[in-house]
């Protein structure tokens, strides 16, 4: 009789556990990323009576997370992220590396991503041209500049009317030209500077049967006074084909500096590479027009909003119209995730038992993707959890009837002696 109670204790110690193993899920439904856990019962048999075996009860011989997805919920920060497949994210702090699949992140004074613990999120750096690497370390949004870029060259397409009168070469403040555009030029500290182009029809044909035009390049010198930087001359078949831009392979500015800046007006007919004439600039009888005007400078940008896809790439976006890749989340998994370590803070480390873990890139090697602008909410269906609790109390209470018919057996031998 006295074995048949500590039976029943053991089955009241193991009722127990689960209903505290069901508290806990319940209390963490609304967590993010809380994976729900299961109490694992074994039996204990340990005595044999008359040649038979008599179980001794039951134990606890774990308590699993199950890693099944929890739904995802749409969120409005770019640094909410949610696994969608297998992994974890990887955070490293003050206790080392730890992993976790609550994708609740900010920014801590340092830029860096970290999350409601104040670890770090780790992933793949990226060099200062924004190349991923394959160096693992912290995660930041620094808020850095991209320096400025000066300008080197100009495309300009458009059609310069072929009736335009023909006159005199420009001049400072005359009219002697048919018609203008401007253009903004960079310098090497990101200063924008107007270049005015002067277009004026020089008339034809020339040795080679073209139409001549000049281009008369204006800025304001360092003095604030209008400059003639020099002039380029186009010449155009009497189809209105570009023939050639000849004249200064490049003009020279003087902005914060010496600059040179080459104005390309499409592929001539002359050139080596001996285009048709027809892709850029042309002279044709209808009305000027300026189609396209590229150039390949830009003045300082910072950094004004970021953007994180399904791999995982963090691209900043810059004032200046650029973007960077900045780093790239990387997720981890484990031949046994069922087998990590359970920490606060929704937390998990790796034991022996789980195995190393195995880091890489999102989407690849069986890991899932990122999903920025979400969250994954917690996976305990309450549904479950109550069937559950009202499984184990109802354990609870058998085996606390257990323990009351061996009280009453055994009071009714006392009886007998009297």
């Amino acid at each position: 009789m006295i074995s048949s109670m500590y039976t029943a204790v053991s089955g009241l110690n193991a009722e127990d556990t689960q209903l505290s193993v069901i508290s806990n899920n319940i209390a963490n439904q609304n967590t993010v990323g809380f994976k729900n856990s299961d109490a694992i019962f074994g039996d204990v048999l340990s005595s044999e009576m008359a040649g038979m075996q008599v179980g001794s009860g039951v134990r606890v011989d774990d308590v699993a997370p199950q890693f099944t997805p929890g739904s995802l919920e749409t969120t409005s920060n770019a640094l909410d992220m949610a696994i969608e497949g297998n992994g974890f994210f990887v955070v490293n702090g003050s206790s080392g590396e730890r992993y976790t699949r609550a994708g609740q992140f900010s920014t801590d004074k340092s830029g860096n991503i970290v999350d409601s613990q104040g670890d770090i999120l780790q992933g793949y750096q990226a060099d200062p041209n924004g190349n991923i690497t394959g160096t693992i370390g912290n995660l930041s949004l620094t808020v850095s500049q991209i320096p400025p870029v000066e300008t080197s060259s100009v495309g300009m397409k458009l059609n310069l009317e072929s009736t335009s009168p023909v006159t005199a070469a420009y001049t400072l403040g005359s009219t002697n030209y048919g018609y203008s555009t401007t253009v903004n030029a960079y310098d090497v500290q990101g200063v924008e500077h107007p270049i005015t182009a002067y277009f004026t029809n020089l008339g034809g044909p020339d040795a080679n049967g073209n139409n001549d035009w000049q281009v008369s390049y204006v800025y304001n010198n360092t003095s604030g006074n209008p400059t003639i930087a020099g002039t380029q001359n186009l010449a155009f078949t009497p189809g209105g084909a570009l023939y050639s831009d000849s004249g200064d392979p490049a003009i020279s500015f003087n902005f914060a500096s010496s600059q040179n800046i080459k104005f390309d007006y499409g592929t001539a007919i002359s050139a080596p590479e001996s285009g048709t004439g027809l892709d850029g600039t042309t002279q044709f009888a209808s009305a000027f027009s300026v189609e396209n005007i590229t150039q390949d400078g830009m003045p300082a940008g910072t950094m004004d909003k970021y953007s994180i896809d399904k791999n995982g790439l963090i691209t900043g976006n810059y004032t200046n119209g650029q973007q960077k890749t900045l780093g790239q989340v990387v997720l981890a998994n484990f031949d046994s995730p069922t087998s990590l370590q359970q920490l606060d803070g929704n937390l998990y480390t790796q034991t022996v038992d789980s195995g190393q873990a195995l880091i890489g890139s999102p989407q690849t090697a069986g890991l899932g993707s990122v999903n920025s602008g979400s969250l994954e909410e917690s996976n305990v269906d309450l549904s479950d959890q109550f069937v559950k609790m009202i499984a184990a109390q109802s354990g609870y209470e058998a085996n606390s009837k257990m323990i009351t018919t061996m009280d009453q057996l055994m009071q009714t031998l006392v009886n007998m002696k009297q």
